[in-house]
């Protein structure tokens, strides 16, 4: 009903936390204490767990911030070995969540890794490149570049976080666009139970499709759905240690840029707060069709006039009403 639904948006995380605590211990000063010190473990385990990206950003000129809004650039990788200035290996994954100024919606959009951009310095490429050539430096000017929007920070996960971060929720249930089955595990066309090493299949795969990539990044998308239900579900925001499980599962797999620390998560998370699963929404970067470099590389083409428009609703923050014009 209305009614209630409503009451469940305007309760948010600390609170439902807080009221599970109390009713357990029953006084106000005992709530306190309790509250106080999980908040400052959950603190402690983020910070002390999670790498620090050392020169995390570009130094040439970068886009002008979108005021109010948050940018943030996602690298999954099967190794966090490229992290900071250094090059590495080849990112996997690429995801920007786009949050914007008035925090009602949560936009996730994946950026295919051989989508054919030019990297700066290299010329042409597959995207992926730029984190085997600079790092994750290089990986958020050529983001930047190609959107024309300013990154305000970047994660690195290790593809092993997914695992981990999955099974500290008790599993993830993912919605599959396909019916499809790898190494003898059968996913099936719609909803699926997933535990931790079903989940790092389910991401990792793309042989098994005719279409590669399009469905590999799909399978992503809808993945990150099933972690942001199952972190906003009754049975996590009200069980402490599941929360404290979640963040040390997923810290210590993840770098950040040195602006991301468990305060700024906080204050991001608390902007959130009435935020459900259903708004976030999922898209991936235009692409017009696939080609071959002139060395023989097969790559994703980008649809360079999609993209203008997508990044003028970025800059603008009206990401929602070009998405409403573009549906994919």
């Amino acid at each position: 009903m209305p009614g209630r639904r409503t009451a469940r948006r305007r309760r948010p995380f600390l609170v439902a936390l807080i009221a599970t605590v109390g009713a357990l211990v029953g006084t106000a000063a005992v709530i306190a204490v309790v509250a106080s010190v999980f908040i400052g473990g959950l603190a402690r385990s983020y910070d002390r767990n999670s790498d620090v990206i050392a020169d995390a950003f570009p130094t040439a000129d970068r886009p002008a911030a979108t005021d109010g809004a948050e940018n943030i650039l996602l690298i999954g990788s099967d190794s966090r070995s490229g992290a900071g200035t250094a090059g590495g290996g080849r990112s996997d994954t690429l995801m920007l969540a786009h949050v914007p100024a008035d925090r009602k919606a949560v936009y996730l959009m994946s950026i295919m890794r051989d989508s054919w951009v030019d990297v700066p310095g290299h010329g042409t490429a597959k995207i992926n490149a730029a984190s085997s050539w600079g790092g994750v430096p290089l990986t958020v000017q050529t983001v930047e570049q190609l959107l024309d929007v300013r990154i305000d920070h970047v994660a690195e996960i290790d593809f092993a976080g997914f695992e981990g971060m999955t099974d500290a929720l008790g599993g993830v249930t993912v919605q599959s666009p396909k019916d499809f089955t790898v190494r003898g595990q059968h996913f099936v066309a719609g909803a699926n139970r997933l535990d931790g090493a079903q989940a790092l299949t389910f991401v990792r795969e793309r042989h098994a499709f005719a279409d590669a990539d399009h469905t590999r990044v799909e399978n992503q998308q809808a993945f990150m759905r099933g972690i942001v239900d199952g972190v906003l579900s009754k049975g996590t925001i009200t069980n402490p240690g599941r929360i404290q499980d979640f963040v040390t599962a997923t810290s210590k797999y993840l770098s950040v840029d040195a602006g991301l620390d468990f305060q700024a998560l906080v204050g991001l998370g608390w902007s959130l707060r009435d935020v459900r699963p259903s708004d976030l929404q999922t898209f991936t970067l235009p692409t017009a069709g696939g080609g071959t470099s002139a060395d023989g590389q097969s790559y994703v083409a980008v649809d360079t006039g999609a993209v203008q428009s997508l990044s003028s609703a970025l800059r603008s923050d009206d990401l929602g009403r070009w998405l409403q014009d573009n549906p994919h």
